[in-house]
């Protein structure tokens, strides 16, 4: 059999890569990212590498995350509307961090796409680098990759990388946790970034089926919602650093112990999968048994996206609580004493629950 040759005059455009496009896109994120830079920044988009000087800090310990938007970025990608998921990611990762009291220095994001069009991809970083700015955070730089093949038509991902900073005697770890210690729910903005694909199942949209048909199912209202299912659906990720910064602790500063004691971030796994991780292993001081989070139902309101979901999909309770927030996307600890003064820092933050000693491993109890 005779081999096939490619025609002549083949170019990376024709095998779906477009270099000037690319070049144009870098341009415009440059001037997106310099928008973000702290005096810290000595290097920005353009060299191979970012570079930021670390000063001002008495014992800094550095705190590192990454996480994507998850297949969230289907509901997107149906809607056309890509001003969002680029604010998902940034928020998501700060609050990563934020767990352990750490302030943002800076971010790198990694996009990758299969014919997505040039306003598409600024329209994403536009969102990165206002979340950053928001927060205080360089966008020192990133990856915008062109894969045909590797992704469908139109199809992208979206991760995110950030480094923050936390004096070590400030560190918040959970460590200090005890029996009686009050729970405290930040409320979420919705679903945030976790549970898409049970929601996709449930209201038949991002599997892959007629495009107008899922977009139809999106553009629906229904009782409750402010807006349309899509719109309620790409609500996005809600970012706690600046509501607590102040309780935190000044940069350079030493203040032990911090006034939280932990802060659970309520990610992937929900509610019985997230907070646990904030309570000490094993047994308490003073006891020989351990610690559960035992939480009031109704202390909290779980927003209408929430039920319509559970009741569309007839999803069991347990589930919801395994899969979504449920309402809360932080939860932090503290001291009885430690709650007025909380609260009146941080007004949104509702009692809703307290650390108990049981038996057995670190669990959620949910009454």
């Amino acid at each position: 059999m005779e081999e096939a040759h490619p025609p002549k005059g083949m170019t990376y455009s024709q095998a779906g890569v477009d270099v000037d496009a690319a070049s144009r896109l870098v341009d415009r994120i440059k001037e997106l990212a310099r928008a973000t830079h702290r005096p810290e920044v000595l290097a920005g988009v353009g060299p191979f590498s970012g570079l930021f000087r670390l000063s001002g800090y008495r014992d800094p310990v550095l705190v590192a995350s990454a996480d994507g938007v998850g297949t969230k970025l289907k509901i997107a990608s149906l809607l056309a509307r890509y001003d969002t998921v680029g604010i998902d990611l940034v928020n998501h990762c700060v609050n990563d961090i934020l767990t352990t009291g750490a302030e943002p220095l800076f971010f790198l994001d990694y996009l990758a796409s299969s014919d997505l069009s040039e306003e598409a991809k600024a329209a994403i970083v536009q969102g990165v680098a206002s979340a950053c700015q928001a927060t205080g955070c360089a966008l020192l730089g990133g990856e915008t990759a062109d894969m045909p093949d590797i992704y469908g038509r139109g199809d992208f991902d979206l991760v995110g990388f950030i480094v923050g900073v936390i004096e070590r005697g400030q560190i918040i770890d959970g460590s200090t946790i005890r029996a009686g210690d009050v729970l405290l729910g930040l409320p979420s903005s919705g679903l945030h970034t976790n549970g898409y694909s049970l929601v996709r199942k449930v209201f038949g949209v991002g599997l892959g089926g007629d495009p107008e048909e899922e977009r139809a199912r999106l553009n629906r209202t229904y009782p409750g919602l402010e807006g349309t299912l899509g719109e309620a659906l790409l609500t996005p990720h809600r970012c706690y650093y600046n509501e607590l910064k102040a309780i935190l602790g000044r940069v350079g500063a030493i203040r032990e112990p911090p006034l939280l004691k932990g802060i659970a971030h309520i990610t992937g796994g929900g509610i019985p999968g997230n907070l646990p991780r904030i309570l000490p292993n094993g047994p308490s001081a003073g006891s020989e048994q351990g610690l559960a989070a035992r939480l009031r139902q109704g202390s909290w309101q779980v927003q209408p996206i929430f039920r319509l979901i559970q009741e569309r999909g007839n999803v069991a309770e347990e589930e919801m609580y395994r899969t979504f927030n449920m309402g809360l996307g932080m939860i932090v600890t503290c001291a009885p004493a430690d709650v007025k003064p909380l609260r009146a820092q941080v007004p949104e933050a509702l009692v809703v629950g307290k650390v108990v000693a049981q038996k057995g491993e670190r669990r959620v109890i949910i009454e």
